[in-house]
């Protein structure tokens, strides 16, 4: 069996990493995976896991933040990549379409439904929501209001996000001479509890500030050598990185170690929403959620992963990270009843998908 995995962005993380992990799964169950991505795509997350891939055009509206004029210029630009995307079927012979969020599940589903073979949409945004709903069977994520209503689709699965197999499983001491090999300024010690800040594979502005506002007070209270404060993610603009002062803060950078990472770190200071957030909870590590980071978006995990996880607006952060490292205990003992949910979330995904292609 073959499938089509036609997934939006740039190949590097967020979108890429949830696809990956879809894939991993469906070979995990013997089925053989394609992977399309648009024509412009690094690709950076898949070189580097030793896959190649095809090039269609996967057009963007914006995900949540879609504006109607990005939705309206997406939309034409959809017409063309449909096509292409319903060649690229034709020719591979593959017995059935993903879509991975967005523009992948719109240009994936729209396209199996013209080539006459099953597809499944993996949605996570209002627009790949209301479309793909309406063409075949679709897995709603956790990011999507859809996801948070009691009354589905019939055609509709929820899922949380499909995570490697290795997560909860890194290796500390790896972490550990990583870290002494990156770190430039020789401030990582390793007797220390150590908190996370990223927003992902991409770092986005208001993790800069919030990270940039604990030090000054950490600083202000005599407390700035209490912590390792490390930084994952490459910056969406150089100049965030004028927001902190590098001899106080560890930056690794962009990193495919994360696993590892995650054994060392005492609290990740994460945004409301992707990959990230689940990572840490099924490794039962305590995180606080920074709200409206990314666009001015708000996903309510907390309402998700209840007593798991602590919200945050950006001007709270500081009380928010010290009312999490008192109550680290409690965080970690609330992420056990999500965890097990969390890891076979990608056999529970495959298997749908491999329900549909049997039709």
């Amino acid at each position: 069996m073959k499938a089509l995995i036609v997934i939006t962005g740039r190949g590097m993380g967020g979108d890429a990493v949830n696809a990956l992990n879809i894939i991993k799964s469906l070979e995990d169950i013997n089925i053989q995976c394609e992977i399309a991505l648009d024509v412009n795509a690094s690709g950076l997350l898949f070189k580097k896991n030793g896959y190649s891939w095809h090039k269609v055009p996967v057009p963007q509206a914006g995900g949540h933040a879609a504006t109607k004029l990005n939705i309206i210029k997406a939309g034409i630009k959809t017409l063309n990549a449909v096509f292409k995307t319903r060649n690229l079927i034709k020719k591979l012979k593959v017995d059935i379409v993903v879509g991975v969020i967005g523009g992948g599940a719109i240009v994936g589903c729209i396209s199996a439904k013209l080539a006459k073979i099953p597809a499944v949409g993996i949605i996570d945004t209002p627009l790949d929501t209301k479309i793909c709903t309406k063409l075949n069977e679709c897995i709603v994520l956790p990011e999507a209001g859809l996801f948070k209503q009691k009354i589905i689709p019939k055609n509709v699965h929820k899922s949380y996000f499909p995570l490697t197999k290795r997560i909860g499983k890194g290796d500390i001491e790896k972490a550990i001479a990583k870290i002494k090999e990156l770190d430039k300024n020789k401030i990582f010690d390793e007797t220390k509890p150590s908190l996370l800040f990223s927003s992902g594979s991409s770092l986005f502005k208001g993790t800069m500030i919030c990270l940039s506002n604990y030090c000054k007070y950490l600083k202000e209270n005599n407390r700035l050598n209490d912590y390792n404060l490390i930084l994952i993610g490459t910056p969406l603009k150089e100049e965030y990185l004028n927001l902190i002062d590098e001899k106080q803060v560890i930056n690794l950078k962009y990193i495919n170690w994360i696993n590892d990472l995650y054994e060392l770190i005492d609290l990740a200071i994460l945004t409301d929403d992707g990959v990230m957030i689940q990572e840490s909870i099924a490794c039962e590590l305590p995180a606080v959620a920074l709200t409206r980071v990314k666009y001015g978006r708000y996903h309510n995990m907390e309402s998700i992963f209840s007593g798991a996880i602590l919200e945050s607006e950006l001007d709270q952060g500081n009380n928010k990270i010290d009312e999490a490292l008192r109550n680290l205990d409690n965080l970690k003992n609330n992420s056990k009843k999500y965890g097990k949910e969390i890891i076979s979330a990608g056999e529970k995904i495959a298997k749908i998908i491999r329900k549909e292609a049997e039709k």
